[in-house]
């Protein structure tokens, strides 16, 4: 008692044992009291917390890892706080997807949208947004990551964006085959909805990421970590790498080496450019992704957790049927994963020239349904309206069997020599056949400071 105050039920020393043993007791049924309340209101029963003096309080941290283009998680401090922070994310209906069966595979289509709404400043400028270039959006970016969680293992195949499709709508203004790209002008549910039509490919949740996106994703990772074995640049995508060697990539840059579709690299003193294009670009998303992966694993930071998922919610959608309980349940299943176990692949196929559109990409088969079968095997379905072939036919796949890898065959890209700036070039050299598929001596990989 201070001051006539009573500061709580504390021993004291006339307190007889009777006395104490009565305390205790009525302690317990206030706890059970408050374990029923919390029972009757669906609330699990919480476990008394013991107070230790001088040691601070540990986080119960939920991280949810999905791959963007570029990745995406939900990190928390507790369910009620993620839960909070993930009803703050975009959410859209995607027509077509199909429910997502416990313990199953199951695919998430990855869609990196060229949308610039909402880029100011610089950025905007840069990437194009103040030309008016940011009405509409194409899908620079589609990937289908493959989850198993039986397996424990994630494989994510990239569509060039390129690709020759049958359509399903839109004719009257993009004709009876366009590209794959041309599909997610009006949202996800139509790009969606023609991957199944065209090549069988079931899908079960979707996430677009749009410039923005990336760069608030990244920035609220901190970045992260590449290793470039040549100072790099472009000058469409912005991308300016002037040293070699691991290093932070952050904010802008991170969209830059993501987009860089006219990568440049310095070699033997001179400016060496890659010209495979959209097939250079996959490869070094996919670095970027494994590196994304990499960064989000280790969050554990409150106040690094809180920043990020502040920032993830700005210019990253997901379908509607994406639940807080299947990104926890991800995060549970893979927060183990190397993301170096992550296999990924292109779509086989070969160039071509449309009437109409000029230079673009047909399906090559049987390779491209072999690799199919291989990375999805029994998910498959029949394709509804296959893609065309060189000759504008839409034959249905052929049948394949499912074997254990896809055939391997070596590629020769050659690299146009620069004298110093971009734009004046000589004639194209030869700079190395690729031993690894998917992985160009040039581009950058994830690595460890």
């Amino acid at each position: 008692m201070v001051n006539g105050r009573d500061d709580g039920p504390k021993d004291r020393p006339h307190q007889s044992r009777r006395e104490k043993k009565q305390a205790l007791a009525n302690e317990h049924r206030l706890v059970a009291l408050g374990e029923a309340v919390d029972r009757s209101a669906g609330v699990s029963p919480r476990k008394p917390r013991v107070r230790r003096p001088h040691r601070a309080r540990r986080n119960v941290i939920i991280v949810g890892i999905v791959v963007i283009a570029l990745l995406l998680g939900v990190v928390g401090g507790g369910y009620l706080y993620a839960q909070w922070r993930f009803s703050q994310i975009k959410k859209v209906t995607v027509a077509g997807e199909l429910p997502q069966i416990s313990g199953k595979p199951f695919n998430i289509l990855e869609i990196g949208s060229d949308s610039r709404a909402g880029l100011t400043g610089a950025v905007a400028a840069q990437t194009g947004a103040s030309t008016g270039q940011a009405a509409g959006q194409r899908s620079d970016v589609v990937k289908i990551m493959h989850v198993d969680p039986a397996l424990g293992t994630i494989s994510v195949l990239s569509i060039p964006r390129d690709t020759m499709t049958t359509l399903l709508a839109n004719q009257s203004l993009y004709g009876k085959f366009n590209r794959i790209n041309v599909n997610f002008g009006s949202g996800p549910s139509l790009l969606a909805q023609t991957i199944t039509a065209n090549f069988g490919i079931p899908i079960t949740h979707t996430i677009v990421v749009s410039f923005g996106g990336l760069i608030n994703a990244a920035v609220a990772l901190g970045g992260v970590y590449l290793d470039f074995p040549y100072p790099a640049k472009d000058a469409y995508s912005g991308l300016n790498i002037p040293h070699a060697g691991c290093q932070l990539v952050d904010g802008f840059q991170a969209l830059a080496v993501a987009r860089s579709r006219h990568y440049e690299w310095f070699q033997n003193g001179v400016w060496n450019y890659d010209v495979t294009s959209d097939f250079g670009r996959i490869d070094r998303q996919n670095a970027f992704m494994r590196a994304m992966i990499e960064r989000a694993k280790h969050l554990y930071n409150p106040l690094t957790i809180n920043s990020f998922l502040s920032k993830l919610p700005q210019g990253i959608t997901l379908d509607s049927n994406f639940t807080l309980s299947d990104l926890i349940g991800l995060a549970v299943k893979f927060h183990s994963f190397n993301p170096a176990n992550m296999v990924t692949y292109t779509l086989p196929t070969v160039s071509g020239v449309n009437p109409t559109l000029g230079d673009v990409l047909y399906v090559d088969q049987p390779a491209a349904q072999q690799m199919l079968v291989n990375i999805f095997g029994s998910e498959l379905i029949t394709p509804t309206n296959p893609p065309p072939n060189t000759a504008l036919q839409t034959p249905l796949p052929p049948v394949v069997t499912t074997t254990t890898s896809v055939p391997v065959t070596s590629t020769t890209h050659k690299a146009t020599t620069t004298s110093g700036a971009s734009g004046a070039s000589n004639a194209p050299t030869t700079t190395t056949t690729i031993a690894t598929p998917g992985q160009q001596y040039f581009d950058p990989v994830p690595c460890t400071p």
